[in-house]
């Protein structure tokens, strides 16, 4: 029979979780003055007594360093504050996507996700712990506020520490506990099965079949890049589908992603990118530390932007099984993102909603019935039938795109192109500035670009000249539930439809990210096939000079361009 006990604690004064939860390096977690328990006891501490009985709750993770500590510790906290069982993904792995959808099958309570998402891992990398609500989707403003008032007056946590659970066995795991009438249930599962019969549902899987291996049969390159979505190609792309075993890599979750940075870009992802240049592919996409995030790349190494991606999506959505039943209730984008989207929503008359950064605010609408897709600029595809970003989801819907149109990825974009125009879009990351130097160019920026003789002032670099329409930080009013979210990033927009955008990130784990986003749309035919850097690089020129970035952070160079 295992004990609870009381353990007194001393509050951390830095545990304010971000849009994707708690984000520190690793060292910060392992902290022996219960700086993890303090955070963990926060969060199940927003979980109502009443829920917490007869409750549910799904843990997962995308296996990084740390990871099976911390599964254990949510488990002897769990047990200690009420809550009847866990459902934990084998090895204490799951995708968030997963985690998303099985929250919403076995209507749990929530779930809480242990990952740094696509920030490096290892002893020296980062942990992040993330709670999800009962629609599967993250934690909203009132609740992750709701945890930071906790865990800045926590002086106790509640601990069951001599229980252990085998994270290793699939099944189910009871334990008694003192002064409690029921045991408490720990179930181990398969992270793949009840997504993959998700994935059944809302795609035709004997087309997908057909496609990969077939007669005529395409060549796919899937990077998982060591990180959580390893055991989801292989069992579902290559074992369901019929794709040979050697068309998914870097398939082995490794508790530091083999040493690499599990972000799927151009820059981290340059071994898929030089794989696909070769042209023996027809068909490649990697894959971020836990499975939500994507990037798509045609024959010959052709980049699929992400703004343009859930634009071409949203173009072809009726080719999805899933949306044939469901209807098309509505588009979103990230405020960052491209604007690409919004010529589908424009053409074929479906309601575009503009949102600050952050999956939650698609979640509200997509719980309101008013979103069926949604995407953001930094590689995130999803839609309505979980509450997160879906990688594996967007591969699913581009090859069923590929399957109904049998182009190449390369003619289903320039065709999209010539009909809808084209966004060209960068953004350039500078990551791990120092705070105080990113916070005081922020706030110079916008003093400046608020002031009423800012608007209609003209920029000129090269032979291109723009005038400046409006400036703002960016205000988000939820047509759901009202709530307003304010200073979600300086938007300087033009007459021509051009924007300039700059956001601190709050994804990081150290100093800060300074994120740039260009965006420049495009409708003459001679001219949308130009190179996006060529074609952007004026309007680059203008933001630096505008903002002097690089004299107030002394960097002279963009660490990742996307």
């Amino acid at each position: 029979m295992s004990k609870i006990i009381t353990v007194k604690t001393k509050p951390y004064a830095d545990q304010k979780p971000g849009t994707s939860g708690l984000r520190k390096r690793v060292a910060v977690f392992q902290k022996s003055q219960k700086y993890a328990e303090n955070f963990i006891q926060s969060t199940i501490s927003t979980i109502e007594p009443q829920d917490r009985q007869g409750g549910s709750l799904v843990v997962g993770g995308d296996g990084r360093f740390f990871a099976k500590d911390a599964v254990q510790l949510i488990v002897q906290i769990a047990a200690a504050n009420g809550i009847d069982r866990l459902v934990i993904g084998q090895n204490g792995i799951m995708s968030t996507p997963a985690v998303s959808c099985l929250i919403r099958e076995i209507k749990a309570v929530g779930g809480i996700i242990l990952t740094a998402s696509h920030n490096p891992g290892g002893p020296n990398g980062d942990f992040g712990i993330k709670y999800n609500i009962s629609s599967g989707g993250p934690a909203p403003e009132g609740v992750t506020d709701r945890i930071f008032q906790i865990s800045k007056t926590i002086e106790e946590y509640f601990i069951c520490p001599d229980l252990k659970v085998d994270l290793s066995t699939i099944g189910k795991q009871t334990f008694d506990l003192e002064n409690r009438p029921k045991p408490f249930t720990v179930e181990i599962v398969d992270s793949v099965d009840s997504y993959a019969n998700m994935l059944r549902d809302i795609f035709d899987f004997a087309a997908l079949k057909e496609l990969l291996s077939g007669p005529s049969h395409i060549k796919v390159r899937l990077d998982a890049m060591h990180g959580v979505m390893g055991p989801y190609v292989t069992k579902i792309i290559c074992e369901e589908l019929g794709a040979p075993a050697n068309s998914a890599v870097n398939c082995i979750p490794k508790e530091d992603f083999g040493g690499h940075h599990p972000d799927p870009n151009l820059t981290y992802a340059a071994d898929l990118v030089e794989a696909m240049r070769g042209g023996e592919y027809d068909f490649g996409a990697a894959f971020d530390g836990d499975g939500d995030r994507n990037m798509v790349l045609g024959k010959h190494g052709f980049f699929v932007n992400p703004s343009d991606s859930v634009a071409v999506i949203g173009a072809n959505i009726t080719s999805i099984p899933y949306f044939q039943k469901t209807g098309v209730k509505g588009f979103a984008r990230s405020m960052p993102t491209s604007g690409a989207l919004d010529s589908v929503a424009k053409a074929t008359k479906v309601q575009l909603y503009e949102t600050p950064t952050g999956w939650k605010f698609f979640g509200n609408l997509m719980d309101a019935g008013r979103l069926s897709l949604c995407g953001e600029e930094s590689f995130g595809t999803g839609s309505d039938h979980i509450r997160e970003k879906d990688g594996l989801w967007a591969v699913l819907a581009w090859l069923t795109i590929l399957a109904t149109r049998k182009q190449s990825v390369e003619e289903i974009m320039k065709d999209h192109w010539q009909k809808f125009g084209r966004n060209f879009f960068t953004r350039y990351d500078y990551e791990e500035v120092d705070s105080d130097a990113a916070n005081k160019m922020i706030k110079d920026l916008e003093m400046l670009i608020l002031d009423a003789a800012f608007i209609g002032q003209k920029h000129t670099a090269g032979d291109k000249t723009y005038e400046v329409e409006k400036a703002d930080n960016f205000e988000y009013s939820d047509p759901v539930d009202g709530s307003i979210s304010k200073n979600q990033g300086l938007r300087i927009l033009f007459t021509d439809g051009s924007r300039i955008i700059f956001r601190l990130s709050g994804t990081g784990s150290a100093g800060a990210t300074i994120r740039l986003y260009i965006d420049s749309y495009e409708k003459d035919p001679q001219k949308i096939y130009q190179d996006p850097q060529v074609m952007l690089a004026p309007l680059v020129g203008i933001a630096l000079k505008i903002s002097q970035l690089q004299e107030k952070t002394g960097r002279d160079a963009p660490t990742v361009i996307t």
